[in-house]
C-alpha cells in the first residue's frame, strides 16, 4: 500500500439474494474466492478440537459450514451438539492468549503494494452477512488483511457464532486477521442488548460458563489500529488527553504512595502514547476517573460542530469536530480515520475509519450522512478523511 493510494475506499455492496443457499451436499467447500456455499442435507458431525491445537483452513471451512447449517436447521438449545463446550473452551483460550499479548493500538504493516486491507464495521450477530463477506471479498490470505472494527455481538441472533468464527480466523492467521473491540464487547451491553440471553439459550446450564469466558476474551481485544503507518481505525474514534497531577504525600511510613488526581482543564486530544498506556482490561470502560481513554475510543462520535465536547447523549465518550480530525491526522502524520460502517465491507487504501453508528443512530445526527451505502465520509479535511463503516445490513434484527 503506497501513500499515493490514500483515501481510496471501495465499498462492496451486499446482494441479499446471493446469500441464499440450496442444500446439495454434506459438506461445504470454499475456495479463496468462493461462490455461494451449499448446505449439507444431514446434520454435520460435532466439531472436534485438533489434537495438536493447530487450526487449518479445512477446519475453518467446516466450522463455517456447521454454523451456517445449524443457524437454519437447529433450535438454539441444540447448538452444543455441533459445537461442544470443550471445543469452545479450547478456541477461546487459544484466541485469548493471542489477543491479550497484542498492544492497545496495533501497528499493521502491509506486505507489498499489491496487498489489500479490508476494514469491516459492526456485524452485530449477522452470521450470514459475515459468511457472504468472506466469500465476496475472499478469505484472509498473505496479501489480504482483515481488520474487524468491533461490535460482533448483540441485536442479532448469531452473535456467538459470529464471534467464534472470527476467533478461529484469528487463531489460524494471527498476523492477517485483526479483531478490535467495540462498545458492545462489554458486560453492560451484552447483558442489555441480547448476547447474554443468546448464550444462555444455546448452552443452557453451561451458559454462564460460556458467557464468562466470552467476557474475558472481550477484555483482551485491542482498542485501535494504525494500518500502513497512515490509517487510524477504532470503533468509536478519538480520545482525550488525561493530564494528572500528584496530590500531597501523606505523612507516615505506611502512606508513602503518591495519589494522582485528574486536572480539570479544557478537553484536548490525547496522544498515541497515552492510548498505548491505557488499561483496556475492564469489562465496562469507565465514564469517569483516570482511565477514560478506553471509553472514549469505544463510545465517541464525530460531529459537524467544531471542537471537543462530552458525548452527553451516550453519557460516555466524546463528540469531536472536523478541526479535531485535522489536528489528530496532522499531529501523527496520518491520512485518514475509519470509524464504523453500514454496508458489508470497505476495502481501504489509506484513510481514517471508525464504526459505532448504525442507521438508527444516524437518523438522529443532523449534518451527518446516512448509512444506506454502508459507509459515510463524515469529515473531509486537508490531511485526510474520516470514514464511518457499518457492516450489519439487517440492523437491528431485534431490540
Amino acid at each position: 500500500m503506497s501513500s499515493d493510494d490514500s483515501n481510496n475506499i471501495s465499498p462492496i455492496s451486499r446482494d441479499a439474494d446471493a446469500v441464499a443457499c440450496s442444500p446439495s451436499s454434506t459438506a461445504v467447500t470454499y475456495s479463496d474466492n468462493p461462490s455461494p456455499s451449499s448446505l449439507p442435507t444431514v446434520a454435520p458431525d460435532p466439531l472436534c478440537w485438533p489434537p495438536d491445537g493447530k487450526l487449518c483452513l479445512e477446519w475453518i471451512q467446516y466450522l463455517m459450514s456447521v454454523f451456517e447449517w445449524s443457524s437454519r436447521n437447529l433450535a438454539p438449545s441444540a447448538f452444543p451438539s455441533v459445537f461442544p463446550v470443550p471445543v469452545f473452551d479450547a478456541l477461546v483460550l487459544t484466541a485469548s492468549k493471542i489477543l491479550h499479548k497484542e498492544p492497545n493500538c496495533l501497528q499493521i504493516n502491509i506486505p507489498d503494494a499489491d496487498s489489500t486491507v479490508v476494514v469491516v464495521g459492526d456485524l452485530h450477530g449477522q452470521l450470514h452477512d459475515l459468511l457472504f463477506l468472506l466469500q465476496d471479498a475472499g478469505f484472509p490470505a498473505q496479501n489480504r488483511i482483515f481488520v474487524f472494527n468491533g461490535d460482533y455481538v448483540d441485536r442479532g441472533a448469531w452473535g456467538l457464532e459470529t464471534f467464534l468464527l472470527l476467533l478461529a480466523w484469528k487463531v489460524f492467521m494471527p498476523h492477517r486477521v485483526f479483531l478490535l473491540r467495540g462498545n458492545h464487547e462489554s458486560k453492560y451491553c451484552t447483558s442489555t442488548y441480547g448476547f447474554e440471553k443468546e448464550v444462555l439459550a444455546k448452552y443452557g446450564d453451561k451458559g454462564k460458563h460460556v458467557y464468562r469466558k466470552c467476557l474475558g476474551c472481550f477484555e483482551g481485544l485491542p482498542l485501535a489500529s494504525i494500518i500502513a503507518e497512515h490509517v487510524y481505525t477504532a470503533h468509536g474514534g478519538l480520545f482525550r488527553s488525561i493530564s494528572v497531577t500528584p496530590s500531597k504525600r501523606s505523612k507516615g511510613k505506611k502512606n508513602r504512595r503518591i495519589n494522582l488526581i485528574p486536572e480539570a482543564n479544557t478537553l484536548c486530544l490525547g496522544s498515541l502514547e497515552e492510548l498505548s498506556k491505557a488499561r483496556r482490561s475492564v469489562l465496562d470502560p469507565p465514564w469517569e476517573g483516570l482511565n477514560l481513554i478506553p471509553g472514549d475510543v469505544l463510545w465517541s462520535d464525530p460531529s459537524m460542530k467544531p471542537g471537543l465536547s462530552p458525548n452527553k447523549e451516550r453519557g460516555i465518550g466524546l463528540l469531536w469536530g472536523p478541526d479535531c480530525t485535522e489536528e489528530f491526522l496532522k499531529k501523527f502524520k496520518l491520512k485518514g480515520l475509519p470509524v464504523k460502517t453500514c454496508t458489508v465491507v470497505a476495502t481501504c487504501k489509506c484513510g481514517d475509519y471508525k464504526s459505532h453508528e448504525g442507521p438508527d443512530a444516524r437518523e438522529k445526527r443532523p449534518g451527518l450522512g446516512g448509512m444506506d451505502e454502508g459507509y459515510t465520509i463524515d469529515h473531509d479535511v486537508e490531511s485526510g478523511k474520516l470514514i464511518t463503516v457499518f457492516s450489519a445490513p439487517d440492523y437491528p434484527q431485534f431490540q
